[in-house]
């Protein structure tokens, strides 16, 4: 018996998808950052009009004293996990199907890239100790030392490829896109960010499958215009990362995506002015590249130009469209 695969997302990626594209300049990604629909009070956290719906398709504008209103998953206990769900399985699905009248074909490569509350991030970093007190006992009261949860600004990365800048528009710009899409977004995402960035792979992947990603957000320090700031991303400071040996020793993918323009305007996401996206094999393999001497050296680079607001967490990779294989490291300007 064999499976027809040819109705599902991965008609679009390999093992069904047999042509593909490669090359060495430059491409265009959206990275959309996305905060997922929750009970979150807005203060904590922004939301984007007209999302959080609830099942008529009004907006919920204030989930923290209705989460039983919201479309998605009434039940807060269960709001992550239906979220993390619906995402992966049924609006990367949407996404990538082509309705009549509607293609995707522009879109080179669409991963979801989902943050995992368990790996390494910026608010709670390796090495984990276990807890202590003089003797070397473990506590007796656990419930009163339970460490504080520090939440990253986003749930997770869409990160979305395209040739050149008018991909863009004439992608997301057909009715399937425009309609549906959108509205299927409102249902899901609590905010989703709109930058436009070039795309700069300094270690391509092998096989463009690779489990987990290392996500940095960085925003600049004041006195850096964005062009200074991506210059010295790009230059010394990728040199410096290139040249640690724990780089080669974990690293599987490197690439940095420089903010150039936005879809439409986007007061949270224009204030990010590059992204550093590092795939790994594993967890663990994060964590120990994080806690070696080489990604020291690599930190305190980046403190030297990186402002407030920069961030980094882990995240789950899920292919959903890719047309670009062999992946191939970027072309540099002179």
């Amino acid at each position: 018996m064999t499976t027809d695969f040819s109705r599902s997302d991965n008609e679009h990626r390999a093992p069904v998808r047999r042509a593909f594209t490669a090359t060495t300049r430059p491409l265009i990604v959206t990275p959309t950052f996305v905060s997922r629909v929750d009970d979150t009070p807005p203060g904590e956290r922004p939301q984007d009009e007209g999302a959080s719906k609830d099942v008529r398709g009004r907006e919920v504008r204030r989930p923290d004293l209705h989460p039983g209103r919201l479309a998605l998953e009434p039940d807060p206990g269960l709001a992550f996990e239906h979220w993390d769900e619906y995402w992966r399985k049924v609006h990367g699905p949407k996404f990538a199907w082509d309705e009549p009248g509607s293609s995707s074909e522009l879109v080179l490569r669409y991963d979801q890239l989902h943050r995992i509350a368990s790996g390494p991030s910026s608010f709670f970093r390796p090495p984990y100790r276990a807890m202590v007190d003089d003797t070397g006992r473990l506590p007796s009261d656990p419930e009163k030392r339970v460490p504080a949860f520090g939440r990253p600004r986003w749930d997770g990365l869409a990160y979305i490829t395209y040739a050149e800048q008018p991909d863009i528009k004439r992608t997301l710009g057909q009715e399937k896109f425009a309609q549906r899409i959108i509205e299927d977004e409102r249902v899901a995402f609590r905010m989703v960010t709109r930058e436009i960035t070039r795309e700069f792979i300094l270690i391509p992947s092998a096989r463009h499958r690779d489990a987990v990603s290392l996500v940095a957000i960085h925003m600049r320090r004041p006195e850096l215009s964005r062009a200074e700031f991506q210059a010295r991303l790009l230059g010394e400071h990728a040199r410096l990362v290139l040249a640690q040996r724990a780089t080669h020793e974990f690293v599987r993918r490197y690439a940095q995506l420089h903010t150039i323009g936005s879809t439409q305007e986007d007061p949270e996401g224009s204030r990010i002015d590059a992204v550093s996206v590092m795939g790994f094999a594993s967890l663990n393999d994060v964590e120990d590249y994080l806690v070696s001497p080489d990604y020291a050296a690599i930190e305190a680079s980046e403190h030297r130009f990186a402002g407030d607001g920069s961030e980094f967490w882990t995240a789950v990779n899920y292919s959903v469209i890719n047309r670009l294989l062999p992946e191939l490291a970027t072309e540099l300007p002179a």
